[in-house]
């Protein structure tokens, strides 16, 4: 590991470092709405292309899925060919993918074009972070971090609210346009402004366990989604699992062996870094989990339009970047062993509170549940970030990141697969009375999710109608409670974990910044003198020096 003696910030970027973190948290958003923006828009697709709950899902996770499986390998491609060219050809392609997706026809289509911008975004999301920790020195790092998680977790209810407006004035395709204007103001900016770094040593592409990695977490997945339809005891289910497993054993085997792994995983012996991966999967997995069951509730279940419906889940991305930065401040006082399982634990009281709600809940009672998931998110997101990112070797910035940024994706990808499996499958089971004596068409459309069902029992009208509306929302709210119940459960589970797992180490004044200062802009050594009075700085193996920017 470099020495603070070798880390150099060139005056010039040091400088414009706050404009640099504006640039890379625009590239963020973009990412963030790509992945919250269709979650409005899912009732309407339903409807406009007769698509089942689990085409739906999988124009979620085809996006997620890509995402997470390509972290690694464009993370790893990042470091070694240059950060920069890795976020602008991101940024590209995920224009091109947004375009596809706005003139598409079927559900295939889409799942196809939303797939194209999971890569682009699995090249965005890791430069943004890996650039982050090159621009910042060590002591101003935890708050650009903090920003970063804060705009990542308030950009997630950015989406659902333009989304809301467009479906409501243009036609469902604009939802993929969204990113449009976004995507040119970051491409331009971050051409002038972003500075090139790279990892100095040229290590070469780990592929196979690249393609191992999308093997096991798609097979997972794709398992999961479409577990509640085949059965989960079917041969089809049971064999896709056994994939999954074989693919990760042999990904595993392949990284602890290969002489230039893709993921070393000596890192997960470092308690800082598996518990914070844990905890990060699990923080998105009851993230987009509840993002994408909530449209779905406020628009189906209580009748609100789609822009309705974004602008109710607007609290939660004020809270989230509200608190976000000052998130910091707590770690430096009491540590992240104990702000991360506060964190996790009010993300747990939000989701039982959440599992409480009924067809007929006012929105106050929904707010009792966003408010505690969005504080909870909020403060678990900076400090299991900064774990991670301190646990990696410096020159493994832009694998550190995809790592970080995988338990993200994974998580999210996870969340809205299990999630939305345990209602669908209680959801077949509760409605099943209801639509017994229905043609074997109708039965199988109201089936196949609450929209389909809402679509029935509109044809069918009267009070026969009304009858299957209400058992229809019933059964969706009974799987929503079972979902949120059991995402509670792990939650809380890994809030445990947290508490015992994670090192309770002694705050540390900055002053022992200040003795290899010598390498920062000559004007910030009274800034580093004034902030370590204060105390503002904490060593809990946050603190570590960066490779040069080339």
């Amino acid at each position: 590991m470099q020495t603070t003696t070798d880390y150099e910030i060139e005056p010039s970027i040091y400088h414009r470092r706050w404009a640099i973190l504006a640039v890379l948290c625009t590239s963020l958003i973009i990412v963030i709405i790509g992945n919250t923006a269709l979650n409005v828009a899912i009732p309407t697709l339903a409807r406009e292309l007769d698509a089942s709950t689990s085409s739906l899902q999988w124009m979620v996770d085809a996006y997620s899925l890509v995402f997470a499986g390509l972290l690694f390998t464009a993370g790893t491609i990042g470091d070694r060919f240059g950060r920069k060219g890795a976020l602008q050809a991101g940024l590209f392609l995920f224009l091109i993918g947004a375009a596809v997706a706005s003139t598409a026809d079927s559900a295939s289509m889409i799942i196809g074009a939303r797939a194209i911008m999971g890569v682009a975004a699995a090249f965005v999301m890791p430069s943004t972070l890996s650039i982050l920790t090159n621009v910042f020195p060590a002591h101003e790092r935890p708050k650009a971090i903090a920003i970063w998680a804060g705009i990542s977790g308030g950009g997630a209810a950015i989406g659902p609210i333009a989304s809301g407006y467009l479906l409501e004035h243009f036609w469902w395709g604009s939802v993929f346009l969204v990113n449009l204007p976004v995507i040119l103001i970051a491409l331009v900016a971050g051409a002038i402004l972003v500075p090139t770094s790279k990892d100095p040593e040229e290590q070469p592409l780990d592929i196979p366990g690249a393609a191992l990695s999308i093997v096991a977490l798609g097979s997972l997945v794709y398992g999961i989604i479409e577990g509640p339809s085949h059965g989960w005891g079917s041969t089809e289910t049971l064999t896709t699992f056994a994939l999954s497993a074989v693919a990760m054993g042999l990904f595993l085997w392949r990284e602890s062996t290969a002489r230039y792994p893709m993921l070393d995983l000596k890192l997960f012996r470092d308690r800082r870094f598996s518990v914070a991966s844990g905890g990060m999967t699990l923080t998105f997995f009851a993230m987009f989990g509840t993002f994408f069951l909530v449209a779905q509730y406020f628009q189906l279940v209580l009748g609100y339009s789609p822009f309705q419906s974004g602008l109710l889940q607007l609290p939660m991305a004020i809270v989230m970047m509200a608190l976000a930065p000052n998130i910091p401040k707590f770690v430096a006082r009491f540590g992240a062993a104990r702000v991360v399982p506060v964190g996790l634990s009010f993300i747990g009281v939000g989701l039982l509170a959440f599992s409480q709600v009924q067809t007929d809940s006012s929105i106050w009672a929904v707010y009792l549940a966003i408010i505690p998931l969005a504080a909870g998110m909020a403060t678990t997101m900076t400090p299991l970030t900064t774990l991670i990112m301190s646990s990696v070797p410096l020159g493994k910035a832009g694998v550190g990141s995809a790592m970080n940024d995988t338990t993200r994706e994974l998580g999210g990808a996870l969340g809205v697969a299990i999630l939305g499996s345990v209602v669908t499958s209680r959801y077949t089971t509760s409605l099943g009375p209801a639509i017994a004596g229905l043609p074997a068409q109708a039965r199988g459309i109201a089936d196949s999710g609450l929209s389909g069902a809402l679509a029935v029992a509109d044809r069918i009208g009267g009070t026969q109608g009304a009858g299957l509306a209400d058992a229809a929302k019933s059964a969706f709210v009974d799987g929503l409670s079972t979902a949120a119940i059991a995402g509670a459960i792990a939650v809380f589970l890994a809030a445990a974990a947290a508490y015992f797992l994670l090192p309770h180490g002694e705050s540390v004044p900055g002053s022992v910044l200040i003795e290899d200062d010598a390498h920062l802009p000559a004007h910030t050594h009274a800034d580093l003198v004034e902030q370590s009075a204060a105390g503002d700085f904490v060593d809990d193996g946050f603190l570590e020096p960066q490779p040069a920017i080339d």
